[in-house]
């Protein structure tokens, strides 16, 4: 019984068993899959080294193209930053040059 305090805890002995049993069931998918293959070993041999090329080569292509989006989206991120600290410093400037002026033109009036 769980009482309102008591926060519920998951057994692990259960997911555990979960995970091993699937792992089991799989490594027994694959060896049934093999052994009940229409085609011959060597054909099949080559027909995963052939899928496997096609999908390292995939895998490459869209690593490279991610590579190139975040080099862009860095590129303007930075440019942006860069644009953003011009202006202001661009702005501190015009601030300092205001209160120069107001201070130049407070001495001249006294």
């Amino acid at each position: 019984m769980i009482h309102e305090n008591q926060a519920y805890e998951y057994p692990t002995n259960n997911i555990l068993s979960v995970l091993v049993g699937m792992l089991i069931g799989a490594l027994a998918g694959a060896v049934t899959m093999l052994l009940l293959a229409p085609q011959s070993g060597k054909d099949t041999r080559m027909q995963i080294q052939k899928k496997g090329t096609e999908l390292r080569d995939r895998a490459t292509e869209m690593v490279d193209d991610t590579v190139s989006q975040v080099r862009t989206n860095v590129n303007k991120i930075t440019t942006g930053v860069k644009n953003y600290g011009k202006e202001l410093a661009v702005e501190q400037l015009d601030h300092v040059s205001e209160a120069a002026k107001a201070g130049k033109k407070a001495i001249q009036s006294s």
